[in-house]
């Protein structure tokens, strides 16, 4: 059984790193890689260190590239990848462009396509935006649903999906994360990178932020920064800030906060050293979808700055809190967790719902299942 997996960019790489090398594990699956490099430089640092050299790299990434002639470009090129590869199946991550587009595309060569991190719902399709329609575009299109929880499983089953396509798995990001970590214990060089910075604030509660989204363009990212700086006017606090490249993030980053002693703007981390980060991070600010999954695991408190998630599951269970772009109330969220022992114990030690570390095992041996159960089919016929 031939399985394409396509994906894109950074979060996509991290989370399915643990899907490639669990079904390339497999004798029963031949495992090829397509990436689209949607985020050139981001996606080459998970490659690097997971050791995954792609098959097909269609290096699609131009500078200021829009949605929509994104989306044309990748339809047409991954088209000619799955044109050449005839893989029997189509392996996709999450809510990206390249996820959403190499649906479309797999689905008019009636290539079954499977979801991995299938069913996160905001219910608003502004917000995230695009990433909200871009899964249910998907979701009209999988056989094939990995939802990370029941909550995910849920979400599906109301959109009147096949209860027979769903399978929770737990989320691949809490593999990802716990092996890295370990790499990073047993290998300290692969993240010695922060040692200096960890020196610089030692004695300080590191607060980690990471800051992206595109529905907080603008307005949003002017009130993240500002909230910054107050918060970084504390004595006690150092904030780690990895800012990203996008043109929309970075100079109205280092506007408000480069001069500031307590911030360390500093480039995008790969991801043995974001792993370390969260590991020396007292707590998290992000408007990051991924980073609400992982920090709990370490038993960080994460605070979203979004006005809804698709990841309710955290919200519930305590591990995760929204308070948006509003300056003040970030600050006041930020300064509650500092100073309210007892709250800040509440988060860090709550339940995390989003797995158990064996999601890719599972997703392995459903798949290659399913080949077995197609091909005994075939022979029967």
């Amino acid at each position: 059984m031939k399985v394409a997996l396509v994906f894109g960019t950074r979060p996509e790489a991290i989370k399915l790193f643990p899907v490639i090398h669990a079904l390339r594990a497999r004798e029963d699956v031949d495992t090829r890689v397509i990436v689209t490099a949607q985020h050139r430089g981001l996606l080459d640092q998970v490659l690097e260190i997971a050791g995954i050299v792609p098959d097909i790299d269609l290096d699609v990434m131009t500078p200021n590239q829009t949605l929509d002639g994104l989306t044309a470009k990748l339809i047409v090129e991954l088209g000619q990848a799955f044109d050449a590869e005839k893989a029997d199946r189509v392996l996709v991550h999450g809510d990206t462009l390249t996820t959403m587009v190499a649906s479309l595309a797999a689905y008019y060569r009636k290539i079954p396509v499977a979801h991995v991190e299938a069913g996160l719902r905001s219910g608003d399709i502004h917000h995230p935006w695009p990433e909200e329609v871009n899964r249910r575009v998907v979701a009209c299109i999988a056989d094939m649903n990995f939802a990370p929880t029941q909550a995910a499983a849920d979400a599906l089953l109301a959109e009147n999906r096949d209860p027979a396509t769903i399978h929770v798995t737990g989320n691949t990001v809490i593999d990802a994360l716990l092996a890295t970590r370990q790499r990073v214990l047993g290998e300290p060089r692969l993240a010695s990178g922060l040692d200096g910075l960890a020196a610089r604030f030692a004695g300080k509660r590191i607060i980690a932020v990471t800051s992206h989204r595109r529905e907080n363009f603008g307005g949003g990212m002017e009130a993240i920064a500002r909230a910054i700086a107050d918060i970084a006017a504390r004595p006690d606090i150092a904030v780690i800030f990895p800012v990203h490249p996008n043109p929309n993030v970075r100079p109205v980053m280092e506007a408000v906060l480069g001069t500031l002693p307590n911030v360390a703007m500093i480039e995008p981390l790969d991801y043995p050293h974001f792993v370390r980060l969260l590991d020396l991070s007292h707590l998290v600010l992000t408007d990051s979808g991924g980073v609400q999954e992982e920090a709990p695991s370490l038993g960080k408190p994460v605070l979203v700055m979004r006005e809804t998630t698709e990841r309710p599951e955290g919200v519930a269970a305590g591990t995760a809190r929204l308070v948006g772009t509003d300056r003040a109330a970030i600050v006041r969220s930020v300064f509650a967790l500092l100073d309210d022992e007892a709250a800040y114990a509440a988060m860090s030690r709550a339940h995390n719902p989003f797995g158990d570390g064996h999601a890719s095992e599972r997703i392995a041996k459903i798949i290659a299942a399913s080949g077995s159960a197609r091909g005994a089919m075939d022979e029967a016929a």
